[in-house]
């Protein structure tokens, strides 16, 4: 049996899954796929994300993805890290920076099985802010700085492609170069607030084409998970990665009040598996689940399979499907063969929206018009999506970049 054959029907344990400790940010980027900024007060207190540590190394769980909102404002965040390590999990948590400080940087150049991934989505300030907030890009360069100069080796700097970035690619390749880092790039997904900004943000065919290309090019040391499998219908040569949507199958997410879900980007309680806190834990939601047990049967594919390219993309995302109204068994909004574009022609009313939203009171819907340029006057025209308070019961509350 093939190995992707033997990961379509699960695993006992995932290989690894994302966990969402928090959604407290200082941030409100548009296309945020958990639509974070303020705390929930049910979040996992620190004994219980303890006693979920220790479950995943029961499981043997390879490593965790620890992302948010923002997790390092959690006021126990280092000593979860400390914690996971201790018990042989190890940690890969996603940051926008705001508390890699040069002494933090040096504890973790310090400390075994712990990567840090920064969040970056523009090469440039006006590009980067624009989507993430302003002073953003200032932060993460901070934090770049104090993570190279305490000689932590191939941090990740994580980049999120938008039709304003897919140009920057050289650009980004170059920063993670001269800071001693590893590129990583991921798709934009139609989840959380990128529900709203997804038409106006997603990159164009034409770019998918080059993004590709740029990829086959350059892109041996750099990691795209299994962001971009959908591409590999443009060419011969297959981008690396899992050719296939893991959700309930290898991965899944824990989000900070405990659900448990199958993928990361599909926050909806059509793809709620259970809850931590419920009897027989998380091992029992991954084993028994109902949700992941339909999952891991065989999937139609449904038109896909009659195409040329169905073993390369195997239909491409469940969550970007979901959320732009396509049928799961449907093709992928963003196929390469023009399948999705006439298949979201014929979309009506009641496409699904992500059902969780904890942006910050007040927040304003921003406009990332396609046309979009760095402006004569950039404070001026980029609004300021950072409140008074940084996020309810925050360590950060008054920060501004």
């Amino acid at each position: 049996m093939k190995l992707v054959e033997h990961f379509q029907h699960g695993l006992d344990a995932p290989i690894c899954l994302t966990w969402e400790l928090t959604y407290a940010c200082n941030l409100s980027c548009v296309h945020c796929l958990s639509a974070s900024g303020r705390r929930d007060p049910r979040e996992l207190s620190t004994d219980e994300c303890k006693a979920v540590i220790d479950e995943l190394q029961r499981l043997q769980v390879f490593y965790v993805n620890i992302g948010g909102g923002e997790p390092t404002v959690r006021s126990d965040f280092w000593d979860l890290v400390e914690y996971a390590v201790d018990h042989r999990v190890g940690v890969k948590f996603s940051t926008n920076g705001v508390k890699l400080t040069p002494e933090r940087a040096r504890w973790l150049a310090a400390t075994d099985y712990v990567d840090v991934q920064l969040s970056l989505d523009g090469a440039t300030a006006e590009v980067n802010d624009h989507v993430r907030g302003p002073g953003s890009f200032d932060t993460a360069l901070s934090a770049m700085g104090n993570l190279a100069d305490a000689g932590f080796t191939n941090f990740k700097i994580s980049v999120v492609m938008t039709r304003h970035n897919v140009d920057q690619l050289d650009d980004f390749k170059r920063l993670a170069d001269d800071h001693g880092a590893q590129l990583r790039i991921t798709r934009l997904r139609p989840s959380g607030r990128g529900a709203d900004t997804w038409d106006e943000l997603h990159p164009t065919a034409d770019q998918q084409l080059q993004l590709y290309n740029w990829l086959v090019e350059h892109g041996e040391n750099v990691l795209t998970g299994d962001s971009f499998f959908h591409l590999n219908a443009l060419g011969s040569t297959p981008l690396p990665g899992l050719n296939l949507c893991g959700a309930g199958r290898v991965v899944c997410l824990i989000d900070p009040v405990g659900d448990v879900y199958a993928c990361p980007f599909a926050i909806h309680e059509e793809f709620l598996a259970g809850n931590v806190r419920d009897e027989g834990g998380f091992t029992r939601v991954w084993r028994e689940s109902d949700l992941f047990t339909r999952l891991r049967e065989p999937q139609t594919g449904g038109a896909c399979t009659s195409c040329s390219a169905y073993d390369s993309c195997q239909g491409g995302c469940m969550a970007a499907k979901f959320f732009t109204g396509l049928p799961l068994d449907g093709p992928d909004p963003e196929c390469v063969k023009g399948n999705g574009e006439r298949a979201l022609a014929g979309v009506g009313a009641g496409v699904p929206k992500p059902d969780k939203d904890h942006s910050k009171p007040g927040r304003k819907r921003v406009s990332v018009p396609i046309g979009w340029g760095p402006p004569e006057d950039a404070t001026a025209s980029t609004p300021d999506r950072i409140p008074d308070r940084a996020c309810d019961t925050s360590p950060l509350a008054g920060f501004r970049p």
